[in-house]
């Protein structure tokens, strides 16, 4: 789901009915009579509504409250305000809030799935041949999706980060600045005000919007946005027992009809109607002693989470504008000085003394034990925690991984995890698509199909069946034995059944095709390297034949039967398979090969290296791919190596050079014209253009720089929920040209 749709929806955005009272606080006894005429200060209370990115104005009104010295004895608050809220009760001032939040990649963290970077090796290589917008579970007969919600996962971590010192007061009395959040019971409907218990859990479920946010089962209860029944939670902030109120409503303004012009703009204004009308009973509640503060938010988003600068800026404004009210709150400097010191003291992270997940998470139990029994004996980290928690959630099996500080019988602290399994899995298929015209009636087709069965073991075991058809058809299997959950070594029985066209050359010119058959079956050993890599080596038997089925027909058929061993190391930190914008991947591979009975083998080495870096809307990459022959027959067609198409020479034929030689180096141009949900273009596009410099050689002694071809297209592709495509024009230096329709991985 898109982020821009998916926030869309945050406009359910929460609130809280009542709590207690707060007990009398025992002022201390004036030692001097002119102490005694001083009254004492009121107690301020503080409310925070909810409006999505909109309630990003709490932190202006935050800081300029810092800046005028009202100190904040209790605060209220829904949704967003209750995620500021919660902050500022931490003991953050307005400013670290803002720095926080101004450093979130927001369209990023309304997002399940991690970042590709984080992801797991073998979830990145899925990523190279196969579909990422669409994950398709399978369970018996069924095709499963998931539900559609998002659980949270790294809003939850960024805030688990940021609340790590105050993780264990279970009491929001003994928080810095007492705190009150409210939500909805999603199944009776009522107001529901949290006020003990983990903080982080409290204010997520504050923040469920109900069809965006997966509810929050807390305490026995699933939990939801408390904007459904109250967004402004005046009663709850007077309960707490102050005597002013310092309201900040960031809520939902009716719009104009000139602006109910679309299906969204009328949905919003229907839940803004249904909203309103508990907002102003709330508001109705105040006293003219209190203070209410309405940020001009009119022309701002509920969804829109590129703005919170410019909310934070009119809060701000907003609470200047009372400037004169506040200042009547104020406390002289000292005195504030040292409230903000008291705020702001933080307690040392708390010893882990055990870790233990609960009931949900046993299949997880083990990769928990191993992954996180390291930090027994050892200060809470939050930055490690988060770092390990990202790597165990990126293998992609689990729906959501937190984890809160919890003692056990004994008065022991510790990490309790939640782990659940994804709700469409344990058992996935991935789709891939591959189409190539030429606009010359030259096409290739491939549908492939991968089915994953996971978690077969406590150390996440997989097994793995791909199935090709098309003009390179394929059958695979391979069954990827983890032996550990902390170093990542494996064992990997795997088979193949095969065939690809190889181009058949005389002076350079194609005159034919050989068609390849192979089938192989092998064993490898390797090692993931963290989620960034892999060395992996082994020995695979093949055998097969090549022989001609266009061309010069009289060329005599072979047969081969081979044993290969080989060594490959794998590097991949791009952010994107299909249109990266940063990072580097890299792959070096050497196979050796022994024909069975025959004295005769060969060797081959190849590499291929990508970079890519980003400036704004501009994207530059550089690839440099290559293979050779290093000793054997370079007659063996099986092992030569294809060029020509798009970005592979694009003003040459697809796959129409071939040889026992090869090297290509492009340099790519792209510039972003389009993004999801924006403008007219719905998905990400780009206008791009390369320039490329490579050939295919018959032996050694023909490789030089003069026998190069020089190549250049222009294309535009976007990333579409089918896959990459492109419409692209190549140009070769010997005056060929191509035009092509690609649908498929080109980077």
């Amino acid at each position: 789901m898109r982020p821009t749709f998916i926030t869309c929806l945050l406009l359910a955005c929460a609130a809280a009915e009542a709590a207690e009272p707060l007990a009398p606080v025992t002022p201390v006894t004036p030692a001097t009579p002119a102490a005694q005429a001083q009254p004492a200060r009121p107690r301020i209370g503080l409310v925070l509504s909810g409006g999505g990115a909109r309630g990003a104005a709490h932190i202006g009104v935050l800081e300029v409250l810092d800046e005028l010295h009202v100190p904040v004895d209790a605060i209220a608050g829904t949704s967003m305000g209750a995620v500021i809220g919660g902050l500022y009760a931490s003991g953050m001032s307005g400013r670290e809030i803002d720095a926080l939040l101004s450093s979130v990649d927001w369209q990023d963290a309304f997002r399940d799935r991690p970042r590709r970077t984080d992801l797991a090796f073998r979830r990145k290589q899925e990523d190279l041949d196969y579909l990422v917008n669409i994950p398709l579970g399978v369970r018996g007969r069924k095709l499963l999706i998931p539900r559609g919600l998002i659980q949270g996962q790294k809003l939850t971590q960024l805030l688990r980060r940021a609340l790590l010192p105050t993780a264990g007061a279970v009491d929001f009395d003994h928080l810095p600045t007492r705190l009150r959040v409210v939500a909805t019971d999603l199944e009776s409907g009522d107001t529901v005000v949290m006020k003990d218990g983990d903080l982080v859990s409290a204010m997520r479920a504050s923040m469920s919007a109900p069809g965006v946010f997966a509810p929050v089962e807390r305490e026995g209860r699933l939990l939801v946005d408390g904007g459904l029944t109250e967004n402004l939670p005046v009663d709850v902030a007077r309960a707490m027992g102050v005597d002013v109120l310092i309201v900040v409503d960031t809520g939902f303004a009716l719009q104009k009809r000139s602006h109910l012009n679309s299906l969204p703009a009328v949905s919003n204004q229907a839940i803004a109607i249904v909203l309103r009308k508990n907002i102003e009973a709330q508001r109705a509640q105040l006293t003219p002693r209190d203070l209410l503060i309405e940020p001009r938010l009119e022309q701002l988003s509920s969804y829109d989470f590129s703005s919170i600068d410019r909310a934070r800026e009119l809060g701000a404004a907003a609470a200047r504008e009372l400037a004169g009210r506040l200042a009547q709150l104020a406390v002289p400097g000292e005195e504030y000085a040292r409230y903000a010191a008291a705020r702001a003291a933080r307690q040392p992270p708390p010893l882990v003394e055990f870790v233990r997940s609960d009931a949900g998470s046993a299949p997880y139990r083990r990769q928990i034990d191993d992954l996180f029994g390291g930090f027994v004996g050892q200060p809470a980290d939050a930055t490690a925690l988060e770092h390990q928690v990202t790597s165990l959630y990126g293998r992609g099996t689990m729906e959501t991984l937190d984890y809160t500080l919890a003692r056990d019988g004994a008065g022991r602290q510790g990490l309790a995890f939640s782990a659940r399994r994804n709700s469409w899995g344990p058992n996935y298929l991935r789709i891939g698509l591959s189409l190539q015209d030429d606009f010359s009636g030259r096409t290739a087709f491939n549908a492939a199909g991968r089915l994953l069965f996971t978690e077969l073991n406590s150390l996440g075991a997989e097994s793995v069946w791909d199935v090709r058809i098309g003009s390179a058809p394929r059958l695979a299997t391979e069954l990827y034995l983890p032996l550990s959950n902390v170093w990542r070594y494996f064992v990997a029985p795997h088979g193949e059944i095969e065939a690809h066209n190889v181009a058949q050359l005389v002076d350079n010119q194609q005159v034919g095709e050989y068609r390849v058959r192979s089938a192989s079956y092998g064993l490898d050993l390797g090692r993931e390297l963290g989620n960034i890599g892999e060395l992996r080596g082994g020995v695979v038997r093949s055998s097969g034949s090549a022989g001609i089925i266009v061309g010069e027909v009289g060329t005599p058929r072979t047969e081969f039967d081979v044993r290969a061993y080989f060594v490959r190391f794998s590097y991949d930190h791009l952010d994107s398979a299909l249109f990266p914008r940063a990072g580097q991947a890299f792959t070096f591979e050497w196979r050796g090969e022994d024909n069975i009975g025959s004295t005769v083998g060969s060797d081959l080495l190849t590499a291929d290296w990508r970079g890519a870096w980003s400036r704004g809307k501009y994207t530059g990459i550089a690839w440099l791919s290559g293979g050779t022959t290093l000793s054997g027959s370079e007659q063996n067609v099986r092992a030569w190596f294809p060029l020509g198409g798009f970005l592979n020479l694009s003003g040459v034929r697809a796959d129409s050079l071939a040889g026992p030689y090869y090297g290509i180096a492009r340099l790519i141009g792209l510039r972003s014209i389009g993004r999801g949900g924006e403008g007219v273009l719905n998905v990400p596009a780009y206008v791009g253009l390369s320039f490329e410099l490579g050939n295919v050689w018959s032996s050694r002694r023909a490789i030089s720089l003069d026998s190069t071809r020089r190549d250049a297209a222009l294309f535009l592709g976007a990333d579409t929920y089918i896959g990459p495509v492109y419409i692209a024009a190549g140009y070769d230096d010997q005056g060929h040209s191509g035009f092509y329709l690609f649908l498929g991985r080109s980077f």
